[in-house]
């Protein structure tokens, strides 16, 4: 069992150019969108949150018991479902506003447990920054982290919802030694500062940058570094890429019984390079529809994803 940990919200995504497109709503959030790619490629799948009782949130665990996510461990409040209103550049790349003020993902309080046969955690994107949920979340890292389990963190910065960015880059070093996974763009490490090696030397046993349309890179601690071109295809827009990449990785890693920092430093140049250009063929299709619309198992050609 895999636990995505963080938000579900709704995005409002632009049909048209202009600031007044038509918005058409989706379900969406950097977790949710981890967790529903995580069960269309098949990998046993639970999904740790609190969301709305209102009809976006009904939407939110509907999509997520379709996808084959077991939803029996999220919360509930008569909060709102925060949404992010999406604006698509010329070259599909996404950006976001958010509206957070009381709604119910934020609110996230840390379960008494985890799902049982949980083997791996991820967390990452606005569940880290919202407050007091951040705190939950922060916490239930440390707690699985402590107990073993396979830690995995996107950090997927959303900068126009951190009020610090400074304590935010502090808080985020913070988190590397809980971490086994680190995965996270370009720019987001960019905008974090520091280096792949530095973060490696503070815990994590693997961190994997993405580079958009460049593919994507992995740095081990054992001095690694293995790259992959990522997969040409027209591109619709780029929202979800980066989680599916997050689900990817996992449900490969998953079906090499390589959930463990151990296992992910034999995986050696091969084993990396399989694994990277799964991630990337997955992102590629993706990018090619509108909005978050991860690949299932038999759109990538390989049942084990490998």
């Amino acid at each position: 069992m895999i636990v995505v940990a963080g938000e579900a919200l709704i995005d409002l995504v632009p049909h048209g150019p202009g600031a007044l497109a038509d918005l058409k709503p989706a379900l969406g959030g950097g977790p949710y969108n981890t967790a529903v790619a995580l069960g269309r490629l098949g990998s046993p799948t639970a999904f740790c949150s609190r969301t709305s009782d209102d009809a976006f949130g009904e939407a939110l665990l509907a999509g997520l018991r379709r996808a084959g996510v077991d939803v029996s461990g999220v919360q509930r409040g008569p909060e709102p479902t925060t949404l992010a209103v999406a604006t698509v550049d010329a070259a599909g790349s996404a950006a976001y506003s958010f509206y957070v003020d009381g709604t119910a993902d934020r609110l996230f309080t840390v379960p008494d447990a985890l799902p049982a046969g949980a083997h791996a955690v991820s967390f990452g994107t606005c569940s880290l920054v919202l407050e007091p949920g951040a705190s939950a979340y922060e916490e239930l890292m440390r707690t699985a982290a402590g107990q073993g389990l396979f830690t995995a963190l996107d950090p997927n910065v959303r900068a126009g919802l951190i009020p610090d960015a400074d304590a935010y880059r502090e808080r985020f070093k913070g988190w590397l030694p809980s971490v086994t996974l680190l995965k996270l763009s370009a720019e987001d490490a960019a905008w974090l500062g520091g280096t792949p090696r530095e973060w490696l030397a503070a815990g994590p046993a693997a961190v994997v940058v993405t580079r958009g349309g460049d593919g994507l890179t992995v740095f081990t601690r054992d001095g690694g570094e293995h790259s992959v071109p990522g997969e040409k295809v027209d591109v619709v827009d780029t929202i979800g890429a980066g989680d599916t990449v997050n689900a990817a990785l996992l449900h490969g890693l998953a079906a090499r019984d390589a959930l463990s920092g151990e296992a992910l430093a034999a995986l050696g140049t091969e084993g990396w390079t399989r694994l990277l250009r799964f991630a990337a063929r997955a992102a590629a299709i993706t990018c090619s529809r509108a909005g978050a619309e991860p690949p299932y198992a038999a759109e990538l050609g390989e049942p084990a994803g490998l």
